[in-house]
């Protein structure tokens, strides 16, 4: 059935304009795959058609015709199933060749993948994640336009609506400022002509002019009275339409921008009381499939913007969340919404985590470490329950961190780069100044230090020959940074992305990008197969890591983003409204 079914597919690809399949093949054009099947007692999943009766089969094609068509199959098909083919098909796996021709079709045939160094790139593993990332935000993107157009649709319904009522009451005030004007008229006309019983009538001249009564003085001042009133009640009704136009504008022009968003915008993040209302009074709409995805919200626990957040465990297990309320909170992502909170991580004696704003967080193993505004490292061990493992005063606010097999890692705001050796009694050990300003973000490995700074420079530090390497100037300063198989993606201060390529200890610029962000990019995560970004104009960001990034998702928030972690599939959001999104794959 399989060798059947992958000989349809190869058929179909012909006939959608791929290479034609050959049914002459010479026997010098056969690849020699018989070598590579298996022999002896072979397991039921590893059997493989006797090579007689594959002479006319799929094995026979040519090995590019084969790795063509393994590329139609998913990527974790090739990884872990035809391995259990045959010993043949499990070479599929091994080709680089296939995996490229694979990539080139995920990302376009006119978009650079990779951006850095081919030289040892993972291309299974980026293949892998490109695949999963397209099945679950592509969908998560068809589900935004489908769910902004009917909310968009049920908006132009409820502002004709209010028009309607609107035009309502413009004709019902019309008329009564209608019956309100011939009354002040017959008013006038009254004081005028004295019908009054304490004035005399107004007598005709000669000259058919009309002359004053007798007492002109008291008619003078009617008129004036009558003035001042009429000039009142002008000014109020134009006080009432006009605090009316402002909020029909500014209703106006907040529908208006809603209708040009192509994001998700939760009901519970509308502006105002109007629009919680509209939601609130939507029809049922029509069911649909579940989506690939699912977000979660994290209980209420903080009181403040909640700064940095991490996903920790491997998969994804454990979330912790650092505040400006001072706390750092643990939270269990398997748990009942109710039963999330684990712990507030606290020393004895201590009403909060830090005695300042928590800034940034990093994890290494068991270990979580927490950087703050009040100039503290401090360290929590997650195996004994959050207990606290260790105080490092650092003589400046914590900014960014980065947490080593064998080192802890801090950029501070008095423009240093500090190493901390956390399992010593003194911690430190070494303080290095590669910038001339606050030092904002960090990324490491086991070999390079590269830190942004505020003075727009990207340092690189070699960690086993003592000295700094190069350093890169910037027209903006960074943010945000994530380093990994030699490419390093950065957030500026503009909303604008910078790839480099970082090989034998020499980092360079390879391109900026715009994707779409008008603020401060204030997280960022790059994998082989994956890009996330997030910003402080409210919005989070879904790319694939191509040159420029193919962007496949936008998601909006009510207030600015101020930090994002990915791991396993998994996205965590910390945001400025105290809210944490989990976005993950539906089980």
């Amino acid at each position: 059935m399989f060798r059947e079914k992958m000989m349809s597919e190869a058929g179909t690809d012909g006939e959608k304009g791929g290479p034609p399949v050959k049914t002459q093949i010479s026997e010098a054009s056969r690849p020699d795959l018989h070598g590579l099947l298996p022999g002896g007692n072979a397991s039921s999943a590893d059997v493989s058609p006797s090579p007689a009766a594959e002479t006319s089969g799929l094995l026979s094609l040519p090995w590019e015709m084969v790795t063509h068509i393994a590329s139609h199959l998913p990527a974790q098909c090739v990884i872990t199933v035809l391995p259990k083919v045959c010993h043949a098909l499990s070479n599929v796996g091994k080709d680089s060749t296939a995996w490229q021709i694979r990539a080139r079709r995920l990302v376009g045939s006119h978009a650079g993948f990779p951006v850095g160094p081919r030289e040892e790139f993972d291309w299974p593993t980026a293949c892998l994640e490109m695949e999963q990332l397209i099945t679950c935000w592509r969908g998560q993107a068809h589900l935004v336009a489908r769910q902004t157009q009917e909310d968009d649709e049920e908006q132009d319904r409820v502002r004709q609506q209010q028009r309607a009522a609107q035009d309502g009451e413009a004709v019902a005030e019309g008329q009564e400022a209608e019956r309100e004007g011939v009354v002040e008229e017959e008013a006038v006309h009254a004081v005028a002509y004295s019908v009054d019983e304490g004035m005399e009538g107004a007598l005709e001249g000669e000259d058919g002019e009309l002359q004053p009564a007798v007492d002109g003085n008291q008619l003078a001042r009617h008129g004036e009275e009558l003035e001042e009133r009429l000039e009142d009640d002008a000014g109020a009704v134009m006080e009432e339409e006009r605090d009316h136009r402002v909020v029909f504008d500014d209703d106006e022009q907040q529908d208006g921008s809603l209708n040009q968003q192509e994001e998700l915008e939760d009901p519970r993040y509308l502006a105002n009381e109007r629009h919680v209302e509209m939601a609130q009074s939507q029809t049922p709409r029509s069911p649909s499939p579940p989506p690939a995805l699912e977000c979660i919200t994290l209980p209420s626990g903080h009181i403040a913007q909640v700064n940095s957040v991490l996903l920790m465990g491997g998969e994804g297990a454990v979330c912790a969340t650092g505040s400006r309320d001072w706390n750092v909170k643990l939270w269990d992502l398997q748990a009942d919404s109710d039963s999330m909170l684990l712990h507030t991580l606290g020393g004895q004696g201590h009403f909060s985590t830090h005695l300042g704003w928590v800034w940034c967080l990093a994890a290494q193993g068991p270990l979580l470490a927490s950087g703050g505004f009040d100039s503290t490292l401090r360290l929590w061990d997650l195996q004994a329950g959050g207990a606290e493992r260790g105080l490092i005063r650092a003589g400046a606010a914590v900014l960014c961190l980065s947490y080593q097999t064998d080192v802890l890692l801090a950029g501070t705001f008095d423009k240093k780069v500090s190493m901390y050796d956390t399992r010593a009694a003194e911690p430190l050990v070494k303080s290095l100044r590669l910038h001339g300003n606050a030092v904002m973000c960090l990324a490491a490995d086991d070999k390079y230090i590269i830190s942004g700074s505020k003075d727009c420079t990207v340092a690189v530090y070699d960690r086993r020959a003592d000295k700094g390497l190069n350093k890169v100037r910037l027209g903006s300063y960074l943010l945000s940074m994530s380093y990994s198989d030699k490419e390093v993606w950065a957030g500026d201060n503009r909303g604008m992305l910078h790839s480099f390529s970082m090989q034998a200890g020499v980092l360079k610029l390879l391109s900026q990008f715009d994707v779409g962000h008008t603020a401060l990019v204030t997280g960022i995560h790059r994998s082989p197969g994956s890009l996330y970004t997030c910003s402080s104009d409210r919005t989070i960001k879904v790319h694939i890591p191509c040159a420029p990034p193919r962007t496949l998702c936008t998601l909006r928030h009510q207030a600015g983003v101020n930090g994002l972690s990915v791991e396993a599939g998994i996205l965590a959001v910390a945001s400025g409204d105290m809210c944490v999104e989990i976005w993950r794959p539906r089980k």
